[in-house]
């Protein structure tokens, strides 16, 4: 063999036969690279796999255990073109997550967990032309959701759970020509919602929960005057679900005089309310109408008003301050925390359905008292944790409320006036028996038998001589010396008349008391 033939023979064994595509270096282990393709699915992923080739155009992640997109995951792809992530267990989107795929044309998210989408979960996508949503358990779509798509031709968002589209959430979609909201929950679905969809070729509304009201009057108008070309046969099917004289009707058989609302009423119980300084309060507002309203408080700012405006919260929701709070369905509960004088102040109680809106005032007074006065500098603070209890809940009369303190002086000015009525009566008693003389009896001896029972001091008290004589009492159940012989028979006959003041058997003696 020649000199340098088995350098030769080496080096033709490295170089890659005709036909066939370059194998990329550092494929990830457990995945094939062929050209600018990558296919890593069914493998049980859980992340990104490490090392795909920065130049990979398509990129296979489907079928793995994918629970989040990891900053910086996806930075090395600039060059992807398509990106395959259905089924896997993404619950969320990052903003920003694909900022680093300005060239991506298709991005398959089908059959996640997603429960929401951020406004930013989809910036530097302004290529992108086809985004799969289907499956996953979207519930409401935001406004300006979309906003950074502004070439985006197919959006398919069916098999969710949407039942809200708010009115700016298709925003920015000047290009879009496919619409897919069918088999999801949508009751209803605004003007306003599809207004951008300047470009919109193929509509799909079918198998959701309809509620034909007045708020749908549009669609079916609109339908018939010309959006038919929007849907297919099978997509002109739009069912109504409710009100339940409607229920299994096509909304294009349903006559416009049928789709009614009933505006709201609101009903708040009580409008004015005092609360003390360091209090939680709920307010509830209960509202009625068809379709059910949408509640929502908020503080009405007050002009010239220096305090910062307090929290305004419905229960288990978190507004923003001073403007509309959540959105409640039927009901909406204002809770406040911790009450200060920022709370102060007039509160509104709106209710808004297709039908129209009603709103109710209500206002909360703080009861300031509770504040403790500016005084000489006290005591320096205890370490925390080893102050008293009693004292955070002082029953100091400052520290009572005004209505209280104004009880508690009635109450003791009603004791007042009750005693000196008493004394009165007494006095007046006493001055009425002096002017009538000495009673009949005087200087007798007055005695309780106990035959009636017991004398009480107040009794003795009344039969106590104005002049001061002695009351003796004798007690016939306390005999000192035993009983002698019966008393004789002439007695018993005396004649009748008043009997004299003490009346003892024949030598008997018994107990007396002073």
């Amino acid at each position: 063999m020649a000199p340098g033939a088995p350098v030769l023979l080496l080096l033709l064994l490295l170089l890659p036969l005709p036909g066939l595509p370059p194998r990329a270096a550092g494929c990830p282990a457990a995945c094939r690279c062929y050209s600018a393709t990558v296919e890593c699915g069914a493998l049980r992923l859980r992340v990104v796999p490490l090392g795909i080739p920065p130049g990979t155009q398509t990129l296979f992640l489907q079928d793995n255990n994918i629970a989040r997109l990891e900053p910086g995951a996806l930075a090395p792809l600039a060059a992807l073109r398509h990106l395959y992530l259905h089924n896997n267990s993404l619950r969320a989107l990052e903003s920003g997550a694909f900022r680093a795929q300005p060239r991506l044309l298709e991005l398959a998210l089908t059959g996640n967990r997603l429960s929401g989408l951020r406004g930013g979960a989809f910036a530097g996508l302004a290529q992108l032309r086809v985004l799969y949503l289907a499956g996953n358990q979207l519930a409401q779509l935001l406004d300006f959701t979309f906003l950074h798509l502004p070439r985006l031709q197919e959006l398919h968002l069916q098999e969710n759970s949407i039942e809200l589209l708010e009115d700016q959430a298709l925003a920015g979609l000047s290009s879009l020509a496919l619409l897919d909201l069918s088999r999801n929950q949508l009751g209803t679905i605004s003007r306003e919602a599809l207004q951008p969809l300047a470009s919109l070729q193929v509509l799909r509304l079918t198998e959701n929960p309809w509620r034909c009201d007045c708020a749908l009057h549009w669609l079916g108008a609109w339908i018939k005057e010309g959006g038919q070309r929007l849907f297919s046969t099978r997509d002109r099917k739009i069912t109504c679900a409710e009100p339940p004289r409607l229920a299994l009707q096509s909304l294009l058989e349903v006559s416009g005089s049928s789709l009614i609302c009933i505006p709201p009423s609101v009903h708040v119980e009580p409008l004015e309310l005092t609360a003390n300084l360091g209090e939680d309060l709920r307010v509830a507002c209960q509202a009625s109408g068809y379709p059910q309203p949408l509640v929502t408080w908020r503080k009405v700012p007050q002009p010239r008003e220096g305090r910062p405006q307090a929290q305004a919260q419905l229960e288990g929701r978190a507004p923003g301050l001073g403007g509309q709070a959540a959105p409640d369905t039927g009901s909406g509960m204002l809770f406040l925390t911790n009450i200060t004088l920022a709370h102060a102040g007039k509160y509104e109680c709106e209710a808004a359905n297709a039908g129209g809106a009603a709103r109710v005032p209500f206002r909360l007074m703080v009861n300031a008292s509770r504040q403790p006065p500016p005084g000489p500098p006290g005591p320096p603070p205890r370490p925390a944790g080893r102050a008293p209890r009693h004292e955070a809940g002082s029953m100091a009369f400052r520290a009572l409320g005004l209505p209280t303190q104004t009880a508690i002086a009635a109450a003791i000015a009603l004791l007042a006036l009750t005693a000196l009525l008493l004394a009165a009566m007494i006095c007046r008693r006493r001055r009425r028996r002096k002017k009538a003389g000495a009673p009949p009896g005087e200087g007798a001896l007055f005695v309780n038998d106990y035959s009636d029972g017991p004398c009480t001091f107040a009794q003795l008290e009344e039969l106590r001589d104005e002049r001061g004589h002695e009351m003796f009492v004798i007690d016939r159940s306390k005999p000192l010396f035993a009983e002698g012989p019966a008393e004789a028979p002439a007695a018993r006959g005396r004649p009748e008349g008043p009997p004299p003041a003490l009346r003892l058997p024949s030598r008997v003696a018994y107990e007396i008391h002073c």
